[in-house]
């Protein structure tokens, strides 16, 4: 019998790919680039970013927006906008040199003789092009984006665009907040209550609600309370998010980790915390991913990031004497989002102003990764400058009368091999 044509060619067709297929199948799997050891292999100022702030600090156009602040992270928007996020800001006017406390800065006074207005966050707006264009601040143009709470305050962290549902093609901003109440010392800095989730909606920047996803008020030692938010990676169908304890009495914190399904980064019940062997659902079985002991831990802020297939997290390093603040950076490094991470290798000191004081309390906190200005081994990273005086010594005349000293600073970093 004579076979058609066209089954012939139909036949055939089928024959070579199934062919083709068992001839993927044979060959060896091609590996990924390998996880390998990573550590600063050398640093250089980047100086158009931290120009950029500086010019938009000084612009007295309004005296209702940002002028100096730190807590600095970011995220990038769908439109290409990005957007910065920052906890404490001073807004105010700026004033050239020379300045009423004898130094050659400019500095920050207010239009009313009254101390320069300090709101506990806010957020910037950039531009397409990177230019700082506008200020977000809470109703009324004063507070904070995020309100305050009648016994405490809420500092942004980590941001992400994520669906507003999972599978959703509408997307929103979802910002991790830490909910912290008024102490006292050692706990000037506040003591830790909550993690919360900020949702706004894009491309408008409304906040349109906040809820709480780690609940830590029954933890009795509030040294023992984690705040998550400090770094996040999105990773997948995960986003991971990490966190620490920040006792006071204590040089460095343990550092934890959680993952939530993209998407779900405000709903409490799809958390899950990784428990030293496993993930699971309950916040209070959380194990350190890195435990502060001997040398080891991590500053009360950090960040990470992942470059091919290492994950790599960058601390402040253990605080050096009294009245040497804090100075240097330091890395670690991991094959995979809980580690076991390995570190700390390498320390980079990064440039920081003269302290008016003389008295070398300057320091140098909170290094963050941005990735939407960074590529695979050469980051952008920010850290932020402050004085810190003796404990109960405000720091307000030197931040004022310096503005550089409480703004961020920025660098570029290239990883090299551990």
């Amino acid at each position: 019998m004579r076979v058609p044509v066209r089954r012939t060619v139909v036949v055939a067709a089928v024959l070579a790919l199934i062919a083709g297929v068992a001839l993927l199948l044979a060959l060896p799997e091609r590996p990924g680039p390998a996880c390998t050891a990573r550590k600063v292999a050398s640093w250089s100022a980047a100086s158009r970013f931290t120009q950029e702030f500086i010019r938009y600090g000084n612009d007295n156009t309004r005296v209702d927006d940002w002028t100096a602040g730190d807590g600095t992270h970011s995220v990038r928007l769908p439109d290409g906008r990005t957007l910065w996020i920052f906890s404490d800001t001073f807004t105010d006017r700026v004033q050239p040199p020379p300045n009423p406390f004898g130094q050659p800065h400019h500095w920050r006074s207010s239009d009313t003789g009254r101390t320069p207005a300090l709101i506990h966050n806010s957020l910037v707006v950039m531009d397409r092009s990177g230019r700082l264009e506008r200020t977000l601040t809470g109703a009324g143009g004063s507070g904070p984006f995020f309100p305050d709470l009648p016994d405490g305050w809420r500092w942004p962290v980590q941001a992400h665009v994520e669906p507003r549902t999972p599978g959703s093609p509408e997307q929103v901003v979802r910002v991790l907040l830490w909910n912290r109440a008024p102490g006292q010392n050692p706990w000037i800095f506040g003591i830790p209550r909550t993690t919360e989730v900020a949702t706004l909606s894009l491309p408008d920047l409304r906040l349109e609600g906040i809820t709480p996803v780690v609940d830590q008020t029954s933890v009795p030692d509030p040294a023992r309370r984690v705040l998550y938010g400090t770094a996040s990676v999105q990773d997948g169908a995960w986003t991971y998010v990490y966190g620490g304890d920040d006792g006071p009495s204590r040089p460095t914190s343990n550092a934890y980790l959680a993952r939530v399904p993209t998407g779900r980064l405000g709903q409490a019940g799809a958390w899950q915390y990784w428990d030293g062997r496993d993930w699971q659902s309950h916040p209070g079985r959380a194990a350190p991913v890195i435990r502060a002991a001997k040398g080891r831990g991590v500053g009360s802020s950090f960040t990470v990031v992942r470059d091919g297939t290492t994950w790599v997290l960058l601390s402040m390093d253990t605080p050096g004497e009294p009245g040497n603040a804090l100075s240097s950076i330091t890395t670690y490094w991991s094959c995979s989002a809980q580690g076991p991470w390995h570190g700390p290798s390498g320390r980079i000191t990064p440039p920081r102003p003269a302290d008016p004081t003389g008295q070398h309390r300057v320091a140098a906190y909170n290094p963050q990764v941005h990735p939407e200005f960074s590529t695979p081994g050469h980051l952008l990273l920010s850290y932020d400058i402050n004085w810190l005086g003796p404990p109960g010594t405000p720091s307000d005349a030197q931040v004022n009368g310096d503005v550089g000293l409480y703004r961020p600073r920025f660098l570029r970093l290239r990883l090299g091999a551990g």
